[in-house]
């Protein structure tokens, strides 16, 4: 293998790992929003 293509070759997995790891952070953190939906706070008592 010469250099170029162990070079390209090394591009591709570590872009590629880097694009699957966003993919499941991404995935992970909908699945905790569907877990634990956002509720504003209510302050009635403090309007001014």
């Amino acid at each position: 293998m010469d250099k170029f293509t162990f070079g390209m070759t090394m591009l591709v997995v570590g872009m590629g790992g880097t694009l699957l790891t966003l993919g499941v952070m991404s995935a992970i953190m909908t699945v905790l929003k569907k877990v634990f939906p956002y509720k504003a706070e209510s302050n009635s008592e403090n309007k001014s």
